[in-house]
């Protein structure tokens, strides 16, 4: 194989791999809606990209199938028309998910699985392995600040991998370990019901090789299917196999002893430290931990662990004012985060702009997302990022906001309003969810904010 062309080529799961065949000395190239920074940064690596869907436009090293590999999204149509040359032309054509099958497969899967929690859990991980003795690889959902990349590429036979469940996408993997924490319905354009979503990872944990081991949340719904010689390991932040006891949350800092089968490790401080993140913590422990990472790796891995873009992200965070953008996009993770910052700031004004992502999820959970702003003091709402989606008639941001518990003060905005109103409003703690394209704006809502502490 000498190339490997990317059909969707930007997305954050697909320019992880498009870095790691890069870095393997492969030609890339590919195609992608729209540029961004991920494309950028992409392009300045060495990637041959192009944002106009145009077989004429596929690089000639990329026109022959005996040595060209081509890799797609399921967020691409079967109609796209380079997506169609390639498989009329005898090209192997695979998922992204596919080839992080074949990995788990060549190496030592360490894989994480739920509806949310998965990426900061992944990332974790992911850094405590690469800064220990054993060392890793990693394929990321996100931004890990440390590295500035979604990806960590060594010579370990390890391999951390964010495993999704969109499209069953995980049903590809073969982990030798896994977390799983949570199950809570979601995508259910795709499954259609909860009892299939849940049949779904069910079917994921037999996917775990014998003598591996399945680290579930206690209290999950799905009963796992585990083959003869799999270890089970149950976690949460109060109890189970591995969890937190002595909890120390003060003065901006989060310290906890962790409770584990194989060794009791004392006095683990959080790098970022957010409430939700001590169960993250714990789950990316005990993982690490079962692979063979020492007491003083967990502790200084997660001391320095600085946090995944997008996840719990402070932009500024000062006592006259806190910003901070939040990828959270499902009312469960909605509700962790708006718990997690109540903790932080219980006794301040605590403002949301929530952007909802997709009209299904919209239409499925509404009444869930309007209990977990609630929590929320002020909650400001724009339209529905659509993403992949058509409009369903009736199903628009009102329906939430209709919702929001009495004594919460609401306002419902589109997308442009947003700058003008961070222009003439003053904020006291202010958050901004979900995972469309309103984070875009985020940098400039911080300049906008700096600015005015100045005045």
């Amino acid at each position: 194989m000498k190339a490997v062309y990317f059909v969707g080529a930007g997305g954050i799961g697909m320019s992880a791999l498009a870095r790691y065949f890069i870095r393997r000395g492969l030609v890339v190239a590919g195609y992608d809606k729209t540029p961004t920074e991920l494309t950028a940064r992409l392009e300045k690596e060495g990637a041959l990209l192009h944002y106009e869907e145009n077989v004429d436009e596929i690089p000639h090293v990329c026109k022959n199938p005996a040595h060209t590999m081509v890799i797609y999204t399921p967020a691409v149509p079967e109609t796209h028309r380079e997506l169609q040359y390639f498989r009329q032309n005898g090209f192997e054509v695979q998922k992204r998910a596919q080839v992080l099958g074949t990995l788990t497969r060549q190496m030592r899967g360490l894989c994480v699985a739920g509806t949310h929690g998965k990426t900061t859990t992944s990332s974790m991980c992911a850094h405590i392995m690469h800064q220990s003795h054993l060392d890793c690889n990693a394929f990321l959902g996100g931004i890990a600040k440390n590295y500035g990349s979604n990806y960590i590429l060594s010579d370990s036979d390890f391999v951390v991998i964010e495993a999704d469940e969109y499209d069953r996408s995980f049903h590809w993997l073969r982990p030798w370990m896994s977390v799983i924490t949570s199950t809570d319905a979601d995508h259910l354009d795709i499954y259609g019901t909860k009892e299939a979503y849940l049949e779904s990872f069910a079917h994921y944990s037999s996917l775990i090789q014998p003598e591996g081991a399945l680290i579930i949340h206690r209290g999950l719904e799905m009963k796992e299917r585990l083959q003869p010689g799999v270890r089970r390991y149950d976690y949460s932040r109060d109890e189970g196999d591995f969890h937190a006891e002595n909890i120390r949350i003060a003065n901006g800092e989060i310290t906890f002893d962790f409770v584990s089968p194989i060794e009791n490790v004392k006095n683990i401080e959080l790098g970022q430290p957010v409430p939700i993140n001590i169960e993250n913590g714990i789950a990316a422990m005990a993982m690490a931990q079962l692979a063979g990472c020492t007491a003083e790796e967990l502790r200084v891995g997660m001391l320095s662990f600085s946090g995944v873009d997008r996840r719990f992200d402070f932009k500024i965070k000062t006592p006259q004012l806190v910003f901070l953008s939040d990828y959270a996009h499902h009312p469960q993770e909605i509700f962790q985060s708006a718990r997690s910052i109540r903790q932080l700031y219980h006794d301040r004004h605590i403002t949301v702009i929530f952007q909802p992502h997709l009209y299904t999820r919209t239409r499925d959970f509404y009444p869930q997302f309007a209990e977990a702003l609630s929590q929320l003091d002020e909650v400001i709402l724009t339209e529905i990022y659509p993403a992949r989606e058509e409009p369903i008639e009736g199903v628009t941001s009102q329906l939430i906001y209709d919702r929001l518990a009495p004594g919460v003060q609401k306002q419902l905005i589109k997308k442009e309003e947003v700058i003008p109103l961070i222009k003439r409003r003053t904020f006291d703690v202010l958050i901004v969810l979900g995972a469309g394209d309103l984070d875009a704006q985020v940098p400039q809502m911080a300049n906008i904010l700096k600015r005015k502490m100045k005045e």
